[in-house]
């Protein structure tokens, strides 16, 4: 469930900054921002008070850094090669996803639903994607319950190894049925929250732009230009 938002910024604010870094990042010549996105995510973290992920994040994003970068050059082989390929992209994913963890951790399905009627977004886009921020999270929470229950059982571990077919077969036929589960308790509350009615629903909390959002925008209007630079130098 998302916790409480610290930050005090607007749904749509978090939305444009994951856009922004994630096109900055993922994007041509995206290496030059690595350091920029991260940083971003883990003040996020810091203002929001999550610990872990302000000090995870650049444990992870620095070990792929190095086999990106450091490690090809002070021990060149083709196995490494193909590592420091996938690790090139695969820190850049990371920088994104740190930065949307932030949205995801902090942002509820009835916020999110609030910032995209004010932006005037099609319906179907806009419960799609309130469902799936909500139905994540439960399903990880089911995987956790399932793994609990193969782990007493002794089917985590070494039982993976002597019975991976039936390990598999215990984790993921449990994990369906929650899921499948969860899926009709979602179709029900939508239900019960008037989902799919011609009337403009009215938000408890309406989105609402302060001085911290007006930071974030300068900030973004920034990282959007120095893409925008870049990408122009690379192409």
């Amino acid at each position: 469930m998302p916790s409480a938002d610290r930050t005090g910024l607007d749904p749509r604010t978090k939305i444009l900054t994951v856009i922004a870094v994630s096109a900055a990042v993922l994007g041509t010549g995206g290496n030059r921002f690595i350091v920029a996105g991260t940083l971003l995510a883990v003040g996020l973290a810091v203002w929001e008070r999550v610990w872990r992920r302000a000090v995870l994040l650049p444990l992870v994003v620095g070990v792929f850094a190095a086999f990106a970068f450091w490690v090809p050059i002070v021990w060149p082989h083709p196995v490494l090669g193909i590592i420091s390929i996938g690790s090139l992209y695969t820190v850049r994913f990371a920088v994104a996803v740190g930065v949307g963890m932030h949205l995801v951790a902090t942002t509820s399905p009835t916020q999110l639903s609030a910032a995209f009627r004010a932006w005037r977004i099609p319906r179907g886009i806009a419960v799609s994607t309130s469902v799936m921020l909500r139905f994540f999270p439960l399903v990880t929470s089911e995987a956790g319950a399932v793994l609990d229950a193969m782990r007493l059982r002794g089917l985590v571990g070494a039982g993976v190894v002597r019975h991976p077919v039936l390990a598999i077969e215990r984790f993921t036929v449990p994990l369906i049925a929650s899921s499948l589960r969860v899926g009709e308790d979602l179709a029900a509350s939508a239900i019960l929250r008037g989902l799919g009615s011609p009337h403009r629903p009215t938000s408890m909390t309406p989105p609402r732009f302060t001085w911290r959002d007006a930071a974030f925008a300068v900030a973004l209007a920034l990282l959007a230009g120095a893409s925008i630079v870049v990408w122009r130098e690379t192409t």
